[in-house]
Order: structure tokens, then C-alpha cells, then sequence
């Protein structure tokens, strides 16, 4: 490999480090599913938040991301339809109750693989800043002289890299060593995960009325 792609390569790792370990809105949910329901689901969810990755790299490569920039009453559908969505699953948070009964993590899947890989995939696949995130990185720092497959390669790094980083972290949170602890607040967890998508969403919403105004 060239040393100007392997630079490049080794800056992509980085930023992208950088981002997704920085909390949002995968972060929230994969905590909230990962402690509620146990390791399985975490990791489900996990391979979803991966999978949305997908989504963004393909409309950085084929420039749907720039049309959705510089589409101004696109853009706004995208933040409300994101929006909406992290409402709906900060909603279920804030209602949550003590559990009374501890699941065990090597069994345990109570909501079924493809719900909660949808749950991750739409949590990653509507953050309309993960899209504008994406967009950036392949318009700055990828060259234009970058060969498509080395591109490609690049966004299928980004969706492994993703996906192993939060399946480390469902497995994090479900370590026998403070499961027990964080399960039995885990309606706590589940209430401050709820704020912070709320949070989320009253910024996208702030973004939106920034947009139509």
C-alpha cells in the first residue's frame, strides 16, 4: 500500500476511534438493552448500530450524504425522522421499573435477534449527523485519487471497527463483576439513558426549527 493511503488509512481509524467512543445515541441505547436485558441482546444490538454504519458509507460513496447537505427540506425530514424515533425509545426508558428477577447473560434474549438488531440498525441508520459525520470524513480526509475499492474497504473497516467496539461494550456492561449491581438499578440506568436521548432529541429538534427558520 502506498504511504499516502496508509496515512490516510491510519487517520480514519483515528477519527473514527474518536467518534465512537464519544457518547450519543448508540451509546444510550446499546446501555439500555445490553442492562435490561442481558449480554445477547446487547450484542444483537450492537451488530445493528454496526450495520447502520453500512447505510451512511454507501451515501458517502455513491454522494447521497451531499445531497441530503445541501438539500435543506431533506435534511429537516431526516432530523425528524431520527428525532422521532430516539423519542420513542427515550419514552420506553423513562417508564421503566425495578426488575425483580436477574437474567442470565449466556442465555438470556427476552425481545427476540431481529428486533434487537432493528433497534440498533434505526438507532444508527436515522442519526442524520452520522450521515453529515461520514459525508466529511470521505470528502476530507479521503483523497478523490483514492481508488474506489480502497474506499470501499474503508467503509467496511468502519462497519467491523463499529460493531466490535460495541459488542465490547454489551459484553462490558454485562461482566459478572458489576451485572448484579447495575441490573438491580438498571430502571435508574434505563431513566438516565432516557434523558440523555431526550437531550438527543431536543437537540435535532433545535437543529430542524434552525433549518426552517
Amino acid at each position: 500500500m502506498p504511504q499516502v493511503y496508509l496515512q490516510e488509512s491510519l487517520t480514519i481509524a483515528l477519527v473514527h476511534l474518536l467518534a465512537v467512543a464519544s457518547p450519543g445515541p448508540d451509546f444510550a441505547v446499546l446501555s439500555r438493552y445490553a442492562i435490561s436485558e442481558g449480554r445477547k441482546t446487547g450484542i444483537w444490538v450492537a451488530l445493528g448500530i454496526g450495520s447502520g454504519i453500512l447505510v451512511h458509507v454507501t451515501y458517502s460513496l455513491i454522494g447521497v450524504g451531499l445531497i441530503i447537505q445541501q438539500t435543506p427540506w431533506l435534511r429537516q425530514l431526516c432530523l425528524l425522522i431520527g428525532a422521532a424515533y430516539l423519542a420513542y425509545i427515550a419514552v420506553l426508558s423513562l417508564r421503566a421499573q425495578p426488575r425483580a428477577e436477574l437474567p442470565n447473560n449466556d442465555v438470556a434474549i427476552r425481545i427476540g435477534k431481529g428486533r434487537a438488531w432493528r433497534v440498533g440498525f434505526l438507532t444508527n441508520a436515522l442519526n442524520v449527523k452520522a450521515t453529515l459525520f461520514f459525508m466529511t470524513l470521505f470528502s476530507t480526509i479521503v483523497s478523490a485519487q483514492t481508488p474506489f475499492w480502497l474506499q470501499a474497504g474503508y467503509g467496511l473497516y468502519l462497519t467491523l471497527a463499529t460493531a466490535l467496539w460495541f459488542c465490547f461494550l454489551a459484553w462490558l456492561l454485562t461482566h459478572r463483576r458489576w451485572y448484579r449491581w447495575l441490573w438491580c438499578h438498571s430502571h435508574w440506568v434505563d431513566r438516565t439513558m432516557g434523558v440523555v436521548l431526550m437531550v438527543i432529541v431536543a437537540y435535532l429538534l433545535h437543529e430542524w426549527v434552525t433549518l426552517v427558520a
